[in-house]
């Protein structure tokens, strides 16, 4: 579901920020490359993301779901000067291309990839984030949030990416689409979540901004 026109949609790429050349070229070899390109974050996310980062300076950064690296390039340009981020997939077979832009960037030596089950890795991580972005298994958000909120701290900002889910919710959701169900009951859990402040974002599938009290 495109929630917007095409043509306000491009209306919108063509009078925001732009993409940086080599946010680009990652796209272009993501789309020669990678199965489902479609995950990659875009134009005008990348940027609310870049934006963002930038507005909050964060000393460290948690990313749950690294794909191709595109959005942590993006988190990454908002980093305090001596910031780190810290990304997680499970996808072993992306690591190289991720790591090869990383370093083609100003940021390589500030990012640091893990491979494996974000479940299981974040509770070792002996550090607390200023900005974490979820954006892996919809199924096991519920889980990320358990395991990332003992990582934060008062003012902490947690994004998470797809919660309007091309707008599943809006009709009856069949028992069997496990995905739409959970990201309907992760959707309710932060709105009501009492260590939370959220709101979500209409942009692309949809971003949720939720601040820990």
């Amino acid at each position: 579901m495109h929630f917007l026109s095409e043509a306000l949609e491009a209306y919108i790429s063509k009078n925001s920020q732009d993409e940086p050349a080599l946010l680009k070229a990652l796209t272009r070899e993501t789309h020669l490359k990678v199965i489902q390109p479609r995950m990659l974050t875009g134009h005008v996310q990348g940027r609310v993301l870049s934006l963002l980062s930038k507005l909050i300076r964060p000393k460290r950064i948690l990313e749950v779901g690294t794909y191709t690296g595109y959005s942590a390039l993006c988190l990454a340009e908002g980093l305090a000067e001596d910031g780190t981020l810290h990304t997680i997939d499970i996808n072993e077979e992306l690591h190289h291309l991720q790591r090869t832009y990383f370093d083609k960037s100003p940021y390589g030596h500030q990012i640091f990839q893990y491979v494996g089950d974000a479940v299981e890795i974040i509770p070792q991580l002996d550090m607390t984030f200023d900005l974490v972005f979820i954006d892996a298994e919809k199924k096991e958000y519920a889980r990320y949030l358990d395991v990332v909120l003992p990582k934060t701290a008062p003012g902490s900002v947690i994004l998470s990416d797809n919660v309007l889910w091309s707008g599943k919710f809006l009709g009856p959701v069949p028992e069997k689409d496990k995905a739409t169900q959970a990201l309907l009951a992760y959707n309710a859990q932060l709105k009501e979540h009492p260590q939370l402040e959220t709101v979500i974002l209409p942009v692309r599938d949809g971003l949720t901004l939720s601040r820990v009290k």
